[in-house]
């Protein structure tokens, strides 16, 4: 009797551990899709003669 417990515990446990594994994998996943920037032209800043920072690049003169 004790062996099948054991056994059962056992798999209770890699069940457990599966479930929070997907679970973390989802919410990382879900972070993902609904991250509102990422791309490299989104995080360019650029700085003009006079020390500004603009989100476009300034105009040559």
């Amino acid at each position: 009797m004790a062996k099948s417990q054991a056994t059962f515990m056992k798999k209770q446990l890699e069940k457990n551990k599966l479930k929070k594994r997907e679970d973390k994998q989802q919410r990382k996943q879900d972070r993902k899709e609904s991250s509102p920037g990422g791309s490299l032209e989104n995080m360019m800043a650029y700085v003009n003669e006079f020390g500004e920072i603009l989100p476009e690049p300034p105009e040559k003169s």
